[in-house]
């Protein structure tokens, strides 16, 4: 269930809150509905980037809190989000090597609040999310975070892995977070880094783990084979910033 102050709904409701700038995480529309109003919003989420799914009307009613949904409910984001550079310049400002997060289709808003709550604590600059398959920043992601989505520089993209190309070129180097790696204590992980956690299911997509310099396993002694997403991510956060602050960066 989405919690209730993240739902919009009602056609005109949705269609002004994108008019409004407001960020959209997700929208739903009734199938077989394309009337003026509709076609509207559908323009207005492809401006934004927003990802649309048509459900019959019953999967709308169940969605719905209040039952007044008029063919239309939209899931918005509690903080707005900024651009890869910000966050490139947030480290700057530091005088810091930039330390970043790439969450590639994370869908549980509780490992994303969890993630978000841990690159706070442990100096990371900020994180970057895909625009689609990915929990969006709600109040569940909120709870889960702590408070720390308020501090958080969280950018959405559209290709993860064009970003890190991008990244690349300004200097970044990428780590991949996969039981198959290497030990995490054998790799040098300071200098500018990018910590790239994948699906709680699937792990990183293989396209991407190809893209990373480096393959990071967290070593493991009992019965259980893995690690939920974000218990991953705070293990090998706090390994770059314990090697970070060892060799004084």
């Amino acid at each position: 269930m989405r919690d209730e102050d993240s739902v919009i709904e009602g056609r005109n409701v949705v269609l002004e809150s994108f008019r409004s700038g407001q960020t959209i995480e997700r929208l739903f529309i009734q199938q077989g509905l394309r009337d003026e109003v509709i076609m509207r919003i559908i323009k207005a989420a492809g401006k934004q980037g927003t990802a649309i799914d048509y459900l019959p009307k019953e999967r709308l009613d169940e969605m719905s809190p209040t039952g007044h949904h008029q063919g239309v409910i939209a899931y918005s984001s509690l903080v707005s989000y900024c651009e890869v550079d910000d966050i490139l310049d947030y480290a700057a400002e530091k005088e810091e090597d930039p330390f970043i997060i790439i969450l590639d289709e994370i869908e549980d808003p509780h490992n994303v609040g969890a993630i978000i709550r841990t690159a706070d604590a442990c100096g990371c600059h900020g994180i970057i999310m895909p625009k689609r398959r990915t929990a969006g920043l709600t109040a569940a992601v909120q709870r889960a975070s702590a408070g720390a989505l308020n501090y958080a520089k969280i950018a959405r993209v559209t290709n993860i892995g064009k970003t890190i190309d991008e990244l690349k070129k300004k200097g970044l180097w990428f780590i991949c977070a996969d039981m198959d790696g290497q030990s995490m204590y054998d790799l040098d992980m300071t200098g500018p880094m990018g910590l790239v956690i994948g699906n709680e299911g699937s792990g990183v997509q293989p396209l991407i783990r190809k893209k990373c310099d480096m393959t990071a396993a967290i070593p493991m002694k009992g019965h259980i084979g893995s690690l939920n997403a974000s218990v991953a991510a705070g293990v090998m956060a706090y390994e770059i910033l314990r090697q970070r602050i060892v060799k004084g960066r």
